[in-house]
């Protein structure tokens, strides 16, 4: 079971020990813990010693893998494990004792992906194909690999109410959703990823539980902050009294993920939730705690989903930082979609889409470095110099963005394909870590909608809540244009959100996905794509419409000419003199005839002083040049 550090050991749930089982709960105010075992040989009640920490355990001879079991907390009730592997029967249900001893690794030589190499894949287990199960995400892991990601990013899997959901309302936080699959399915999925070459990296929600199935303040309402809330409810309590087991319950969490399931690295999901007042945040306790788990043996990256835009989350401790490898930057993905589909209300409202601005936040990485927003009616982010262009995640798609959205429309539902196309190419050239969200490269047809499936009372308030959401929004002031938003709690909703893998064979969508696996051939294997320096690289506005990036590895460059808008010509020597008077050759264009079935091909003069690009519609032309 262990990689790396060996420094994991579990403490918390059940813990097969040779012929018996541990368990061990934290439930401080209560007088009587027992454990009752459902089934097999210790089929009974088995009391358990509390210590003067407020834990309870004790070891069940003859309890084992597979068996059922749930607690009771001074006489009443029947409760699922906080920290329990696998929820059966749902979250309500018994736990089950699961042995992740059992299952035999063969990644013994995996090493992980380092940042310098990273391209990620977000993907929804239910809505990846048609089998929405663990075992379909293994099936389509060539796909990934050929496509040239080097991570996959699963949407959270900690069980939750319900057979679908996007699994941010999660409760059993050590326990794959059982509705993709049992744990060893899971490890099966890492197992095979790591045999083709991909890593895995895992979303993990810790700033509050869902609504249905949390039983944790059953056990200690300590669990929770009676100062910090956020807008989903009680914050974590991870700076108040007793917040020392609630800190470690979620960092043995995160533990577990990375050893007893190999993941490779964790997403934490809306980290400015995670309100810490102390004097170590959180967050550089479980950054430092992780990554010394794994020693030097392999890479384990944490990245957070934050809009603060917080320089000091991804600097070393030492420095006065948290510790954290990465973050998601999502300006670049608000210029982008202002620029190109119009999007102005809510957040956008703070960006103007420019070529300008857009090239200003590939530079930054992110372009909110203190500067009042709008939206927020406050200043907003910090310099972001002091980390490299690779320490920022940029996209174009993810599930916030797309499912977000009343109907869950993709960028390339709202503009033209070559525009598409020329935005995807920027994004591949960028120095920045890409981030992909699944069916992006062909262009998919389906929406990712919010979908839901809690019980009836809960979903009729969820299904009001996401219509009243979008009444700010001037196309649906109406009420009758807010009602045809699609209901949550429908099933058809989700089975409108999976993937039609039929289409990555028929046009356009096939010309889409070679176009794809180019540029991440290109980004593989070009030397000049591959350097993270700020000093690497150079992006510069070409008029209104036009942007260019210019990336240098050693004796070679790579420029990229994007035009986003319209038909003109890019003059390149203007924006960027240091292109003047270099010897330049074509590598790809996004209006080739193996990228579209309907090119408009520009002109390219690579005959004089700098290039020159007649465009006549937007697209992506790349150059390279050897000094």
């Amino acid at each position: 079971m262990m990689r790396g550090g060996d420094e994991y050991r579990p403490t918390l749930g059940a813990v097969c020990a040779g012929g018996a089982t541990r368990f061990r709960v934290w439930a401080p105010r209560r007088h009587k813990v027992e454990v009752v075992v459902e089934t097999g040989p210790a089929a009974g009640e088995h009391g358990l010693a509390k210590d003067p920490d407020g834990f309870f355990s004790g070891e069940v001879a003859g309890a084992g893998a597979g068996d059922r079991y749930r607690y009771r907390l001074d006489g009443e009730g029947s409760f699922p494990d906080p920290a329990s592997r696998f929820q059966p029967d749902g979250v309500h249900g018994p736990s089950e004792i699961v042995d992740p001893c059992g299952f035999l690794w063969s990644d013994a030589s995996w090493r992980g992906v380092e940042l310098a190499r990273l391209v990620a894949y977000e993907l929804h287990v239910g809505a990846f194909d048609e089998r929405g199960s663990f075992e379909g995400v293994t099936r389509r892991l060539p796909h990934l690999r050929d496509l040239g990601v080097t991570a996959l990013e699963l949407m959270p899997l900690a069980d939750f109410a319900g057979s679908r959901g996007w699994g941010y309302d999660g409760v059993d936080l050590f326990a794959p959703a059982r509705c993709y699959g049992r744990p060893d399915d899971l490890r099966r999925l890492v197992d095979e990823a790591h045999r083709l070459g991909l890593g895995v990296i895992l979303d993990v929600v810790y700033n509050h539980l869902g609504p249905d199935g949390a039983y944790l303040g059953t056990f200690s309402p300590d669990y929770f902050s009676k100062r910090h809330r956020t807008p989903w409810g009680a914050a974590v309590n991870l700076d108040g009294p007793c917040s020392g087991p609630a800190r470690e319950f979620l960092i043995e969490n995160a533990l577990h993920w990375v050893h007893e399931y190999h993941v490779d690295g964790l997403r934490l999901d809306a980290t400015h939730a995670l309100v810490d007042d102390g004097p170590r945040h959180f967050l550089a306790e479980l950054s430092s705690r992780v990554h010394a788990s794994v020693g030097g043996s392999r890479t384990v990256l944490l990245m957070a989903e934050d809009h603060r835009n917080l320089a000091t989350m991804a600097q070393p401790e030492e420095d006065g930082g948290w510790g954290l490898d990465a973050i998601w930057a999502d300006d670049f993905h608000h210029q982008v979609r202002r620029g190109l589909a119009g999007d102005h209300e809510g957040y956008f409202r703070d960006f103007s889409g420019s070529a300008a601005d857009l090239a200003a936040t590939l530079r930054r990485g992110w372009f909110y470095c203190g500067q009042h927003s709008e939206n927020f009616d406050a200043p907003r982010g910090t310099a972001p110099e002091v980390l490299s262009p690779r320490q920022l995640v940029i996209c174009l798609q993810n599930h916030d963005q797309v499912g977000n959205r009343p109907f869950g429309d993709r960028l390339h539902h709202g503009i033209d394909l070559a525009a598409y196309r020329a935005a995807s190419a920027l994004l591949l050239c960028a120095p920045q870590t890409p981030l992909l969200f699944m069916g992006q490269e062909w262009a998919a047809t389906t929406p990712f909608l919010y979908f839901t499936d809690h019980h009836s009372q809960l979903g009729r308030l969820v299904t009001r809540g996401r219509r009243r959401e979008f009444a700010a929004f001037s196309a649906f002031s109406d009420p009758a244009v807010r009602a045809r938003i699609p209901d949550p709690q429908a099933v058809e909703t989700f089975e409108r959100s999976r993937l039609r893998w039929e289409e990555t064979a028929l046009p356009p969508h096939d010309a889409v996905l070679r176009l794809y696996r180019d540029l991440l051939r290109l980004r593989a294997a070009e030397p000049a794509l591959r350097p993270d320096g700020r000093d690497a690289f150079e992006a510069a506005a070409a008029g209104e419409d036009q942007l260019l990036l210019l990336r240098r590895g050693g004796a070679e460059s790579i420029l990229a000419i994007v035009r986003l808008r319209g038909a003109g010509v890019a003059d390149v020597s203007s924006a960027l003199p240091e292109t003047a008077e270099r010897r330049w050759r074509l590598v790809l264009d996004t209006e080739d005839p193996r990228y579209c079935s309907d090119p408009h091909p520009p002109r390219i003069e690579l005959g004089g002083a700098a290039p020159v690009i007649h465009f006549a519609r937007p697209g992506a032309v790349l150059l390279k040049s050897r000094s």
